[in-house]
């Protein structure tokens, strides 16, 4: 049996709204790329929503409209897809890693050490779609001494007065979190990735929720950044192109990085029947639960705990006391079976780019043990209960084989 690792979920109402687009005539940003924001805000219970092509656009975008210069710091995860601090370097700023905690995410107290009075901004990650502790964070970036301490460089950061907290929540799309809503509204700013091997996807694309306090005004930031993601033009194409439209401005410099409807279609499909797909990702990964509880040899990963429940992206399985070489080797046995797995991530100090930059993996222990023990498992709605028993035998048998050492 060959098992992928994330297919994405097509259906027919993802073609209708596909052919829908394409027989409209009008297949780059337009009612589409709306429809979809308004379905992500309506299920995010987010105050804005801005679709983007892209989540790692969309985060430069956010942090050149918060005015990051090259001294500026910006303190993110050193376990992460390399996206989160990319980001930060495009934007101009210094991005400062800092190790997790045990259940993947970033460690709060080592966030709170890292924080200097040139650090900007804040962007903790969701990994695999379990959502971070955000009531402790935001509570930290409000303390009167981290405020005390904080030296704003532009008239974005002196408004806000405080470190912003932007949440890369690229796997947590449709997680829940304390109040039991999903997950969008939690942070200052919240970027959803839409990726093709995401719960909800438009082959390429992001989504940036805006929440930001008074005296901001999140309807009016969304106009002001949606103009920005059309290089600051005044008129969208489809504004453009009506009868006598064509007069427009350049009132900044802004960046082309629209969605297009062609590409929101797909996601506007999928996000309609989000309940039930979420439902059937639920229903994979308490499979794989119920029987990795089993092997003691297994570190089932986090997914509810009563205030937190994942979006069930990633079953990020660790195998106790493996080491990197031992997870390796069994992950070939896996492929042998044509059972195709993942790692969820190589921390960014392990990355060549990185390494050039002076990080070193030797200050982030907690990151590297999270990674050597890592195999990451197929989890979508299409997998039925014969192909989770075999992803599952052939799981167990290759950890036989390596423990074994045949």
């Amino acid at each position: 049996m060959k098992i992928p690792f994330s297919p994405p979920f097509i259906n027919e109402s993802v073609v209708y709204e596909v052919i829908d687009s394409l027989h409209s005539g009008w297949i780059t940003s337009g009612p589409k790329v709306k429809a979809l924001e308004e379905e992500i805000k309506k299920f995010s219970s987010t105050q804005e929503v801005l679709c983007v092509n892209s989540w790692t656009s969309g985060a430069i975008m956010m942090l050149r409209w918060l005015g990051v210069k090259p001294d500026d710091e910006v303190i993110v995860p050193a376990y992460t897809y390399s996206a989160t601090a990319l980001a930060v370097l495009h934007a101009g700023a210094r991005p400062v890693m800092v190790d997790s905690s045990d259940d993947f995410n970033v460690s709060l107290a080592a966030i709170r050490k890292a924080i200097t009075p040139k650090t900007k901004a804040i962007i903790p990650v969701d990994i695999a779609g379990w959502p971070c502790n955000y009531e402790q964070l935001m509570k930290l970036v409000q303390e009167d001494e981290i405020k005390q301490r904080y030296q704003p460089n532009s008239p974005v950061q002196e408004k806000l007065g405080r470190i912003v907290v932007i949440s890369d929540a690229a796997h947590s799309l449709g997680a829940r979190y304390r109040n039991h809503q999903h997950t969008g509204s939690e942070t200052d700013i919240v970027i959803f990735s839409l990726h093709a091997v995401k719960n909800i996807t438009t082959a390429e694309g992001g989504a940036i929720c805006l929440n930001l306090p008074l005296p901001f005004d999140n309807a009016a930031l969304y106009h002001e950044l949606h103009q920005m993601s059309l290089n600051c033009q005044t008129k969208d194409a489809f504004s453009k192109s009506k009868a006598g439209g064509w007069k427009y401005d350049i009132v900044g410099l802004g960046m082309k990085i629209n969605m297009a409807d062609v590409n929101a279609a797909i996601g506007l499909a999928q996000i309609r029947e989000y309940p039930k797909l979420l439902k059937e990702r639920k229903r994979v990964f308490e499979t794989y639960n119920a029987a990795f509880s089993r092997c003691e040899w297994a570190i089932l990963p986090p997914s509810s705990d009563g205030e937190r429940e994942s979006s069930y992206h990633i079953y990020a399985l660790r195998i106790r006391n493996f080491t990197e070489a031992q997870r390796d080797r069994m992950i070939d046995e896996i492929a042998r079976h044509e059972v195709a797995v993942n790692v969820h991530f190589i921390p960014m100090p392990m990355l060549s780019f990185f390494k050039s930059l002076g990080y070193d993996i030797h200050d982030f222990p907690q990151a590297y043990a999270n990674y050597k023990a890592e195999i990451s498992l197929p989890v979508y709605p299409q997998l039925d209960e014969e192909a989770l028993r075999y992803i599952i035998s052939t799981v167990q048998e290759a950890y036989q084989t390596v423990a074994s050492g045949v």
